[in-house]
């Protein structure tokens, strides 16, 4: 190629490229080319649409590309044939795109994006650099070289021709050869650097939110500052700008610090602005911290700390977390390199340069300074000291100097730089200064340091101290001892270790022995340590001190310091004559040696003491304080000697200390052993009087030592030990129950070294214990449980009774003779208990409360001898007075000494129990200890002894004798109650004043109280005669406290009510001999139930008296009535559960009795009481709260017998509420039915059997009654029961007709009831009882009815006679209801025979009745179908009957209704299957139809059974249409008065309707006088609901069941004959819902048929009602109505002629025909909305020739010339109005062209000024009509120049001279700025004159109006218009 084509190749521009002119091939990224060439540009514009908006779910700054790149004008966009300047605005949104998508290159979004560029604006030719951009970071991918085939690089001119080589083999290019073509190729590195500068201005990379861009960053910064060298200016701005991303993002934090490290660590200048925004990052320490275990972070540091410290010292209130970051940094981060001396130097240059500050400021500063001080000194303590040691010298000036005193103050150290007044040098120097004065004087400055608690390092205040006790002279080191006193605290042993070297000096004690010796004695505690570690630093001290020179002189220790001493704790002091010398040994006999010569000292003190006691038991309890504190020193050295003695080095010593110990102390073995045994028991000590802890370890070697002691005495002392009097045997056996098996295991080894003393009283039982060692060494509880110590031989009880007699030594311990207690705790008897009497004797005395507290062993040990009263012990307090003394005694001590152990008082009750008590055997003694019992009782005050004699009398069994003699004493004179009540009364006054102070109530009461729950009790009658005496007692007026006195009353009650439980638990009769009737007085009972006032007190006696009913019912039946009036009186009137669980026993109880007492006697008494006591019942009932009643009812006819008595009370109950009385009609309707509902309730719960003989005695008892009052007989005396349920005498006639009617109502009620249906229902109906039942019932209501239907002739002509005619209604419903419980077979069988009855009304309840049953009943056998059906032929008897006589005539029409509708339902309910039974049926039916002279009533039944048997029938009904249809529309046609009968008309619509929608095809020769006949019953009948929904109906079956053949001619003949106005309306609605119900096809053939059909009603207006607007308004309303439902259904093509058509038939003829047709297309412009339009363009001309016409300026001739001609006009107007209005509203396809607009703006705009109809009409039009049209005309305009015309016509009306006018054009104005709203401002400079003109118009109403029109333009435009004016 020459060099002219080159260079007219490189002129070429892009658009020049053949390859674009091609569609054989096409650049594509994602497809093939080939296949890209044959996909439309659709597909890739959706492609890179969706791309982007995946790209926009990840980066929402794509979506400025959305409205350019991307947007659907791109389609159309061809780039080469536009601008150069378009396409340089193209070029720069392409290349922001590529750039903002470079980050997401790889993703598939981006890849569709740029399949979009590349084939919508080829940017592989026109933006190749910039896709060459976007792609470069990606170079080494796929992707790339994809892009890079899109490319045109063959030429080598081309920028990129260096990449051409890759794009065939498709290698991506590899990142050697990318950074080499940047060294060969410097435009390239330019291009590069010039993209990343690019990018950085959209994306820079330290404010990047990208980790990786954001660490490349880094990366670059550190790379940079390491290869150049940068201006401090370029530094600091990158600093900061670190800075910043750390801050804003502290995601690399890590790598951020470092750039920064790598920053400052290469460039010397610069950075100063990051400091404050690197202070602010939150983990700058942490992250600091974690980099600098690995790298070196001191530049940072460096360049951080001085600004740190500086704005330490500068510190506010906002810099806080300042101060914490440089605390952070020097607790957190080391500081190497030197750092640590420059931030020390820096701390003390910054303090010395606060020479302004002042004296509270500094204070301030100080305060703040002082922790971080102390911190960088405690981590960086020699840098410190060193500034500050460089430092001291250096300072001149005195305020200088008191600075730096000031800072020195802040540090730990800061005491040896102070500077001394007096020598004027540092308390350092001054420590070690030449001379002693200055020496002195620093150590006393050093204790004032000390003593004002400044600080100061411990190991320069150590060294300082251990160097001045070394100081040679005396003042010194006095100086020194001095400040050693004061910080003992602070010092450890070397100080020490060199204060006892000092002691050890001879110039100290030099010719003053005395002093060297107190010196020694002062030095004996500290010897005494408390640290067991080997190498603890009291070790080391004693130690150190042992080997002392002072206490190497001192008497008591020479030659201690020869060995190694160890040393245990101890500390303890002991009271004795030699106090001082006592201290000194108690503090040191816990050392331990490894020599002799602790030893020896201490054998030397061992001798100075000796006063032990002489008893034979050592009791410390009751031993002085010297010999306490003497034994205590003992068992101490004891415990050392022994302990020392076992193993290891010193044994050997120790064991000669304790012969040592034993020869000098213990030297007699009787001592030694006293000794032991002390030790051996005292581990059981609680009072601990020795001071002493003795451990099981120190017990068993005790005891090991015993026992080989033991084993080398002689015979003789053997004896002695095992003697009687001796404590060792004891002391062993107490041993033997240790918890610790070891010590049981050495107290039998003792034991078995002590079997040598043949004569010792203890020996039969340590043989016995011994021969079961293993056992005794395995249980510590063997020797309580095995029966060890049974006094099975002589010398064995013997043995133990020597035992006790240790236990009763007065010396012996209290806790050793408890622990002997224990281990005979098994062992009992009178013996046992006798020989423990003394010990329990000395212990009561010492248990009075002016007596000593016992101790807690004491205690115990009382605890376990009052044990002992038990079983077996028991007879011995009826043989010794003194045992059961002491144990009263027990009784009445009530101390208790210690909070955990039980008084002796509740120790001594709890021992009385059953088997104690009763193996007493004296009844003298048992009541001795009731009556102790019953006196604690009454004179405590303690709960606890309360509750204790309650649970022991409880556990005891107790005669009631004894009982009684307390309630009653035996010599005081009993009450007799086996006499009359008078003589009782009597006797009981002379009893109760003999009585007066017998027991006091609260004893009784207390008593009882414990009798209430008392079960073991023997003789229980005992307490009868006795618990009578008291409640008589009780009753007397003058008893006490009323209230008291009833509590005691219930008592007593209670109590009785117990023993009869307890006589007879079953309710069976009691034995005369066990109690005699006559000792029960049930009198006092029932006299306590009348005195008494208390509920309570009657639930007692009430319940006592129902369980005395079933012992001695006889005696309560005497006292029946008053018993159960007091119930119906009081008790039941309460509410609560425990009144109603009495009144429940009560019943329970006393009912039963009586019916049995009857067995045996009258039954007709019985009846009689029961009656009464039913009488009472239902007498309370009215006071027995609601939801009491029912079961209290219930609970006493189920005790009764419902059966037998149920019906008794069912008769009380009505007789109650029939003669109550109430105020008003409404409160008897209420109370009648509450009471109705609560009688059902009542029957139902009992069973059906049980009701129904309650129903037929009901009955039964009402035919007895007399027919009224004056008809009664006498009533003889053996019929009193029935004068006791209603005594006719006693009531009036009325109550007795109101009794009668309750009853047979209730009967009717309860039979229909839900409850009882459910309970029959439930049951077995079949069963035969039942059957039988309700066969006896279905007689008596047969009975009773003939017996009412008597009274009813009889008393025809009487006042009475309404009241017997509704009995017997009622009768009959309850026969109608006991019917319903009949079994279907037997129901039919007894109808049909009812139905032949002679009576009418007879027949007609048979009817009734059988009604009832088909209505309810739906299934059926097939049986019982052909019995029922056979019942036709009677019924049709009956309703082919003719007239009877003339007072029958009214009741024969009502049973031919009732037959008619019988044969309806049967006829419904079997005619479906049994279509020919029910021909005949239609025949009579249709006969009496056809009858002129039937009565109405019987005709519309007729019609109604004709209905439902054309329905069940269908063709069958067919034959008789032409003698039915005829006569049923000639009826309704011909007969005016039936018209008035809205039944009768029913009953024939009915039929009508039925008739046509069941043979719809059979009617056509009907149709045209049917829907005649609808019109006509339709006009006349509207207002009837149910008529009207059957007209609806009839009318429904006409328009949907006939066909358009048949329907069409009928209504359009109607029409041609001429209908009146309501028959036009309905035939409207007739057509209309045919028409809806008619497919499109058939519309289309009958559209001629229709068409005409409508224009001939169309004319009703014209034709019918041109004067009455109203009428023809109503009437064309429903014609239009019918013609849109056809046009709805029409297309366009179909109704576009048919419209045409209307419109020429509205000019032609009449102008009438105007007003219709205008109403007619305003209603279908609103119907069809928007397609309207399309027809309505001819409409334009007439709108605007009739709005010319109806003008008020018009002077030709008006429109209408007839009456109403103005009326008509304005409806005219409001039609084309409405209608231009519905067109402009829906308008959407442009409709007002220009021309249209211009043809309608004036005349529409005229119309303001037209005022045709009146003022009201005009107004009425304007605000309704003409403003919406015109507004909605201004909307549909959307041409300015239009709103301008239209604006200013409506703007000169406001120039007006009528004033109406002007006020309608603000209107239109107001309605024009509504509209067009903002576009509105076009208008508002030519509004704004015509609206300032109107603000001074001369009416009033204008220029409000004109205010309010401003106003609104302001709101709608949102701009104020008052500066226009």
């Amino acid at each position: 190629m020459t060099s002219l084509a080159h260079q007219l190749k490189r002129l070429a521009l892009p658009q020049s490229d053949p390859n674009l002119l091609t569609r054989r091939e096409v650049a594509s990224l994602l497809f093939d080319p080939k296949d890209a060439a044959t996909m439309d540009k659709s597909t890739f514009y959706a492609l890179g649409c969706t791309g982007l908006e995946e790209l926009l779910g990840i980066e929402p700054a794509f979506l400025e590309f959305q409205d350019t790149l991307f947007s659907r004008a791109s389609q159309t966009l061809e780039r080469s044939v536009q601008s150069k300047e378009v396409n340089e605005k193209l070029d720069a949104g392409i290349s922001l795109f590529l750039t903002r998508l470079c980050p997401y290159f790889l993703l598939k979004p981006a890849h569709k994006c740029i399949e979009w560029l590349v084939h919508r604006f080829h940017i592989q030719l026109y933006n190749s650099d910039s896709l060459l951009a976007c792609a470069l970071p990606y170079h080494d991918t796929n992707v790339f070289v994809r892009v890079l085939q899109l490319l045109k690089i063959k030429d080598a001119t081309s920028r990129w021709n260096w990449l051409h080589c890759l794009q065939k083999p498709g290698v991506p290019l590899s990142r050697g050869a990318l950074i080499t073509h940047c060294y060969t190729d410097l435009s390239f590195m330019d291009f590069i650097c010039t993209m990343v500068t690019k990018v950085n201005t959209k994306h820079p990379g330290l404010k990047s939110s990208l980790t990786d861009y954001k660490a490349a960053t880094y990366m670059i910064v550190c790379q940079l500052s390491v290869k150049v060298v940068m201006e401090a200016s370029l530094v600091d701005s990158l600093a900061v700008h670190v800075s910043k991303s750390l801050l804003k993002e502290p995601v690399l934090a890590k790598e951020g610090l470092g750039c920064l490290i790598v920053l400052l660590q290469n460039q010397k200048e610069g950075a100063a602005g990051a400091f404050s925004r690197l202070c602010l990052m939150s983990t700058l320490v942490s992250t600091l911290q974690i980099m600098a275990a690995v790298h070196d972070v001191s530049p940072l540091l460096r360049y951080l700390l001085p600004h740190l410290i500086h704005a330490v010292f500068t510190y506010s209130s906002a810099d806080i977390y300042l101060f914490c970051i440089s605390e952070s940094v020097l607790q957190s981060v080391p500081l190497t390199k030197g750092l640590d001396q420059t931030v020390a130097r820096l701390l003390l240059d910054e303090y010395l340069s606060q020479t302004e500050l002042s004296a509270e400021n500094l204070s301030a500063l100080n305060q703040r300074l002082l922790p971080l001080v102390r911190l960088f000194e405690s981590r960086y303590c020699g840098a410190l000291d060193g500034v500050l040691a460089g430092h001291v010298t250096d300072i001149s000036s005195t305020e200088q100097k008191h600075l730096f005193h000031q800072f020195l103050s802040l540090s730990m150290s800061s005491g040896k730089y102070q500077i001394l007044g007096d020598s004027d040098t540092s308390l350092l120097l001054s420590l070690n200064h030449p001379q002693p004065s200055v020496r002195v004087s620093a150590v006393e400055h050093l204790m004032s340091i000390i003593t004002s608690q400044q600080s100061l390092d411990d190991a320069f205040l150590k060294d300082a101290v251990m160097d001045r006790l070394k100081d040679d002279v005396p003042q010194v080191v006095a100086a020194a001892l001095k400040v050693l006193e004061v910080t003992l605290v602070f010092f450890r042993l070397p100080v020490l270790k060199e204060t006892v070297s000092l002691l050890s000096d001879p110039r100290l004690g030099k010719g003053d022995a005395e002093l060297v010796q107190r010196t020694g004695w002062k030095l004996l505690p500290f010897l005494v340590i408390t640290a067991a570690q080997p190498n603890s630093a009291q070790l080391c001290l004693a130690s150190c001190i042992a080997r002392s020179s002072i206490l190497t002189q001192h008497p008591l220790s020479l030659n201690w310091a020869q060995g190694n001493r160890r040393v245990s704790c101890g500390c303890f002091t002991i009271k004795a004559k030699h106090l001082k010398l006592l201290q000194i040994i108690s503090r040191i006999m816990f050392l331990w040696h490894t020599r002799g010569s602790y030893l020896l000292w201490l054998r030397d003190m061992l001798n100075l003491f000796s006063c032990l006691p002489g008893e034979v038991w050592w009791n410390p309890e009751k031993l002085d304080t010297n010999t306490c504190c003497y034994l205590g020193l003992i068992c101490r050295l004891f415990s050392v000697v022994i302990s020392g003695a076992g193993d290891g080095p010193t044994a050997g010593s120790f064991r000669e200390l304790m012969k040592l110990l034993v020869q000098v102390h213990l030297r007699e073995p009787t001592m030694l052993f006293r000794f032991l045994c002390m030790v051996w028991g005292y581990s059981s000590n609680h009072g601990d009087q020795l001071d002493v802890k003795v451990g099981a370890v120190l017990q068993t070697q005790a005891l090991y030592m015993g026992r080989s002691v033991l084993r080398v005495q002689s015979a003789a002392t053997l004896e002695e030990l095992a003697a009687a009097n001796s404590p060792v045997v004891p002391s062993l056996l107490c041993c033997l129950s240790s918890p610790v098996r070891e010590v049981r295991r050495a107290a039998l080894g003792a034991l078995q070294s002590l079997s040598g003393a043949d004569s010792s009283p203890f020996r039969p039982i340590t043989e016995k214990l011994l021969k079961t060692l293993e056992e005794m060494i395995a249980d510590p509880s063997y020797l309580s449980t095995v029966r060890t110590f049974e006094p099975q031989q002589k010398k064995l009880q013997a043995s133990l009774q020597q035992l006790l007699l240790s236990v009763q030594t007065p010396c012996c311990p209290s806790y050793t003779a408890a622990n002997l207690l224990r281990v005979l705790s098994q062992v009992n008897g009178q013996s046992v208990l006798s020989a423990l009497l003394p010990v329990l004797d000395r212990l009561l005395e010492h248990s009075g409360p002016d007596t000593p507290t016992l101790l807690r062993a004491e205690a115990q040990l009382m605890q376990l001898i009052l044990g002992k009263y038990n079983e077996a012990s028991a007879p011995l307090l009826t043989q010794d007075q003194n045992c059961l003394d002491l144990f009263i005694r027990a009784l009445r001590t009530s101390t208790q000494p210690h909070p955990d152990i039980p008084s002796c008082q509740i120790i001594a009750l709890e021992q009385i129990t059953k088997p104690f008590f009763s193996a007493l055997g004296d009844e003298k003694v048992q009541q001795k200890l009731l009556s102790v019992m019953f006196d604690l009782l009454v004179e405590s005050r303690s709960p606890l002894v309360a509750n204790t004699v309650s649970s022991v009398f409880k556990g005891i069994l107790v005669d009631g004798q004894l009982v009684a003699n307390e309630l009653a004493p035996p010599e005081k004179p009993k009450v007799s109650v086996t006499v009359q009540q008078s003589r009782r009364s009597k006797m009981t006054q002379r009893y109760l004043q003999k009585l007066g102070a017998a027991v006091s109530w609260q004893r009784v009461t207390l008593i009882l109280e414990l009798l209430q729950h008392k079960k073991k009790l023997k003789r229980a009658q005992m307490l009868v005669p006795v618990l009578f005496s008291l409640l008589a007692r009780s009753l007397e007026p003058s008893s006490g406290d009323h209230t008291n006195m009833e509590y005691t009353k219930q008592l007593l009650l209670s109590c009785l009510l117990n023993v009869c439980h307890k006589l007879s638990p079953d309710g069976a009769p009691v034995a005369p001999d066990i109690l005699d009737e006559d000792k029960f007085s049930v009198e006092l009972v029932v006299q306590c139930i009348r005195v008494s006032d208390m509920p309570q007190t009657h639930h007692h006696a009430l319940l006592l008296l129902g369980t005395v009913a079933t012992i001695f019912p006889e005696k309560v039946l005497h006292n029946i009535m008053p018993i159960f009036t007091f119930m119906g009186a009081n008790i039941m009137r309460l509410d609560d559960t425990y009144s109603f669980r009495v009144i429940d026993k009560t019943v329970q109880m006393v009912i039963p009795a009586l019916i049995k007492l009857s067995d045996g006697s009258s039954s007709a008494h019985v009846d009689t009481v029961v009656t009464r006591i039913m009488h009472v019942f239902a007498d309370a009932l009215p006071h027995v709260p609601d939801h009491r009643r029912l079961p209290i009812l219930t609970q006493l006819v189920t005790t009764l017998g419902p059966s037998r008595f149920l019906w008794v009370l069912m008769l009380l109950l009505f007789k109650l509420h029939a003669t109550q009385s109430a105020s008003s009609v409404s409160e008897k309707d209420a109370a009648l039915e509450r009471d109705v509902d609560f009688w059902i309730s009542l029957c139902c719960q009992f069973e059906v059997n049980d009701q129904l003989t309650s129903l037929i005695n009901i009955l039964n008892f009402l035919l007895q009654l007399p027919d009224d009052k004056n008809d009664a007989k006498k009533v003889e005396e053996e019929e009193k029961l029935e004068e006791l349920i209603f005594s006719v005498e006693a009531h009036s006639s009325k109550e007795l007709r109101h009794f009668k009617f309750l009853s047979v109502s209730f009967m009717a009620q309860l039979l229909g009831s839900a409850s009882f249906i459910g309970k029959v229902d439930g049951g077995d109906i079949c069963d035969e009882s039942l059957q039988q039942l309700q066969q006896r019932l279905l007689e008596e209501i047969l009975r009773y009815i003939h017996s009412v239907a008597r009274c009813v002739e009889e008393n025809a002509d009487k006042p009475t006679a309404k009241f017997w005619r509704v009995l017997l209604n009622k009768a009959y419903d309850v026969l109608d209801k006991v019917n319903a419980l009949l079994p279907t077979d037997t129901f039919i069988v007894v109808m049909r025979g009812l139905m032949g009855n002679q009576l009418a009304s007879v027949r007609r309840k048979a009817m009734e009745l059988l009604n009832n049953k088909l209505q309810h009943r739906t299934q059926w056998d097939e049986q019982q179908v052909t019995v029922l059906l056979q019942l036709t032929g009677d019924l049709l008897s009956i309703v082919a009957k003719g007239h009877g006589k003339v007072t029958e005539e009214a009741e024969q029409a009502i049973n031919r209704q009732t037959a008619l509708y019988s044969l309806k339902l049967l006829c419904r309910s079997f005619g479906s299957d049994h279509q020919e039974a029910f021909v005949p049926v239609l025949l009579q039916a249709v006969q009496i139809v056809t009858s002129a002279d039937e009565e109405k009533n019987v005709t519309g039944s007729a019609l109604l059974c004709i209905a439902e048997v054309v329905g069940t029938l269908k063709a069958l009904a067919i034959p008789q249409l032409p003698r039915l249809m005829p006569a049923v529309l000639q009826t309704l046609t011909d007969r005016k008065e039936v018209l008035t009968n809205e039944i009768y008309l029913l009953s024939a619509v009915t039929a009508l309707q039925r008739i046509t929608e069941t043979l719809p095809n059979f009617i056509s020769p009907y149709v045209c006088r049917l829907t005649r006949l609808v019109e006509t019953s339709s006009s006349s009948s509207s207002t009837f609901a149910q008529l009207s929904a059957r007209l609806a109906s009839l009318r429904s079956t006409l328009a949907t069941k006939l066909p358009p053949r048949v329907l069409l001619p009928t209504l359009t003949s109607s029409l041609t004959l001429g209908v009146l106005q309501a028959q036009l309306g309905a035939l409207m609605g007739i057509l209309k819902e045919h028409i809806a119900h008619m497919e499109k096809d058939l519309i289309i053939v009958h559209q001629s048929e229709l068409t005409s059909f409508f224009l001939t009603a169309l004319d009703f207006r014209a034709e019918h009602c041109q004067g009455d607007l109203e009428k023809a308004s109503d009437v064309e309303g429903s014609v239009i109505d019918s013609l849109l439902t056809m046009v709805m259904k029409l297309s366009e093509v179909t109704f576009r002629p048919l419209f045409f058509k209307l419109f020429d038939w509205s000019k032609s003829h009449s102008k009438e025909r105007l007003l219709t047709f205008y109403r007619l297309s305003d209603c279908i412009a609103e119907r069809l909305k928007g397609l309207f339009v399309l027809f309505a363009g001819n409409l334009v001309k007439p709108f605007s020739d009739l709005l010319r016409q109806t003008s008020s300026s018009n002077t030709d001739e008006p429109l209408f010339d007839c009456d109403r001609a103005v009326e008509k006009t304005s409806l005219l107007l409001q039609y084309v109005l409405d209608c231009l209005h519905k067109i402009f509203l829906y308008d959407t396809q442009r409709f007002l062209s220009r021309e249209r607009a211009d043809a309608l703006l004036e005349p529409l705009v005229d119309q303001l000024e037209n005022t045709v109809g009146g003022e009201q009409a005009y107004q009425q039009r304007v605000t309704r009509h003409l403003v919406p049209c015109v507004g909605q005309f201004s909307a549909a305009l959307a041409d300015e120049s239009q709103w301008k015309t239209l604006n200013y016509q409506v703007l000169l009306k406001t120039r007006h001279s009528n004033a109406k006018v002007r006020f309608s054009a603000l209107l239109m104005l107001m309605e024009l700025a509504s509209k067009l709203k903002e576009n509105y401002m076009v208008l508002l400079p030519e509004t704004i004159p015509f609206l300032a003109e109107l603000m001074e118009d001369e009416c009033e109403e204008v220029e409000q109006q004109v205010q309010k029109v401003v106003q609104e333009m302001e709101n709608i435009l949102g701009e104020p218009l008052q500066s226009y004016f």
